[in-house]
């Protein structure tokens, strides 16, 4: 699996950004970004030109759009032409989802939880959602340092509810980005996951190489992982087959003996990705398995500062026969600038449920 850091929700001068596509496309390639995905407010037309600023900059510009209503925000990417937000109101959002969906794209609440009107006319969603399977992912990190703010705890919070009840979304960071400026606020990646063969038949790693649709898929199939600082992976083992993040671990019934077996818990931290764009103060920080059954493990690793990778192997306990285990996740957790938060998460590995328990 190769994982490309790509920023999700950005903005230029064609909506409320005081930049311009390419000065977006050279401040993403200066802090590390393989791809970026456009976003302005109501509109595509910023994407003029986009071909040949990839080239420039070698990174992709992947289409989207942020619908901006009185009722929420909600982010579109990988369309394949303008949907339109104008008819949606407040109890038909599911029909604006469907047809983002059906030019090809994905569709995902936009910082859900930030303080709304006055200080920002719609920021805050208040769409009545009547179905959440067809949500593809929620942005629970919005800005910069998005981990120690209150309004992206609650959108975390969020995510978690819908991921117990069953649903399966992905999760994601944007930094809404509108300007370029220095920073010394944490900045977050959502690295999305594809195939290595999805580089090899292009016949180099470049991140040009490779199409935009690849990427999309990853994120609505929720290969992704999310980080102030390292690269977290999570990868799960059952009957010898891999489970990569976003995947589903088969039931077993047919096979109680394999039910039996233990699943093996593969977790890689990798601190060599954007090498001098980010820091992590040393420390011992903390490594948690987290599902709907709670906090499922927790590990003390150090940090590291030469840039290495760290794997760890553990065995997951069996489920209880009446409480199945749904879903799955890692957290990684330390103290950045004085705060003790959540550094980075992967997204979930889910189980088929019908089986006997896991």
């Amino acid at each position: 699996m190769k994982w490309l850091a790509c920023e999700l929700h950005t903005h230029t001068l064609h909506s409320d950004g005081s930049q311009t596509l390419e000065e977006l496309a050279a401040g993403a390639a200066n802090l590390g970004f393989d791809a970026i995905a456009l976003t302005d407010h109501n509109t595509m037309s910023g994407l003029i030109g986009k071909e040949e600023i990839e080239r420039i900059y070698g990174l992709l510009i992947i289409p989207g759009m942020e619908w901006t209503t009185f009722y929420g925000h909600m982010v579109t990417i990988g369309l394949s032409a303008f949907a339109d937000w104008r008819q949606v109101d407040r109890d038909r959002i599911d029909v604006g989802i469907e047809s983002v969906h059906r030019l090809g794209g994905i569709a995902g609440l936009a910082h859900p939880f930030r303080i709304g009107s006055p200080a920002c006319t719609g920021c805050f969603w208040e769409y009545e959602i009547g179905n959440w399977s067809a949500v593809d992912y929620i942005e629970v990190w919005s800005g910069t340092f998005p981990s120690i703010q209150t309004n992206n705890r609650r959108a975390f919070d969020l995510w978690t509810d819908k991921l117990n009840e069953g649903y399966r979304i992905a999760a994601t960071s944007g930094r809404d980005w509108h300007a370029q400026g220095e920073t010394d606020e944490p900045i977050s990646v959502t690295y999305l996951g594809i195939e290595d063969d999805a580089v090899a038949e292009n016949g180099d790693e470049a991140a040009l190489s490779i199409h935009e649709e690849t990427l999309i898929q990853a994120l609505r199939e929720g290969r992704a992982s999310v980080t102030i600082g390292p690269l977290l992976t999570l990868k799960l083992n059952a009957d010898d087959v891999d489970y990569p993040i976003g995947s589903t671990v088969p039931s077993v019934v047919e096979r109680p003996e394999v039910a039996a077996q233990p699943i093996l818990v593969n977790l890689t931290l990798d601190f060599s990705v954007r090498v001098g764009l980010w820091a992590l103060p040393k420390q011992i920080c903390r490594l948690k398995l987290c599902s709907n059954l709670g906090e499922e493990l927790s590990l003390e690793v150090p940090s590291s500062s030469d840039g290495q990778m760290m794997q760890f192997e553990v065995q997951l306990t069996q489920s209880a026969p009446d409480i199945p285990r749904r879903w799955i996740r890692s957290e990684l957790w330390g103290t950045v600038q004085g705060a003790y938060v959540r550094v980075a998460f992967t997204n979930a590995i889910y189980f088929e449920e019908g089986g006997y328990p896991r």
